[in-house]
């Protein structure tokens, strides 16, 4: 095989494998996770960073709390990894 052949079937086996992932990706589900509500009792979290405010969920999303969550709810320790800002913010 000369180099140029090499350098073909490289060439042709990196765009596949682009070509696959490219494919892979666009068969993502659409996401279905509320976002963090933009309201009075969420907008002092809006400009924390993300472990700062995951710290005060509890206050109210604890079995006490006003709005205590499910006990389906995943993880209840990581609120911002799934539930995202609706403004961009800084992240840490």
């Amino acid at each position: 095989m000369t180099t140029r052949q090499r350098n073909f079937l490289m060439n042709g086996l990196f765009l596949a494998a682009c070509a696959g992932i490219l494919l892979f990706l666009l068969q993502a589900p659409p996401e279905t996770t509320r976002p963090l509500p933009h309201d009075q009792d969420h907008e002092r979290f809006m400009t924390m960073k993300r472990k700062e405010a995951e710290r005060h969920c509890d206050a109210c999303h604890g079995p006490q709390g006003v709005a205590p969550l499910p006990e389906t709810h995943p993880p209840k320790f990581r609120c911002l990894f799934c539930h995202k800002r609706k403004d961009p913010v800084e992240r840490p």
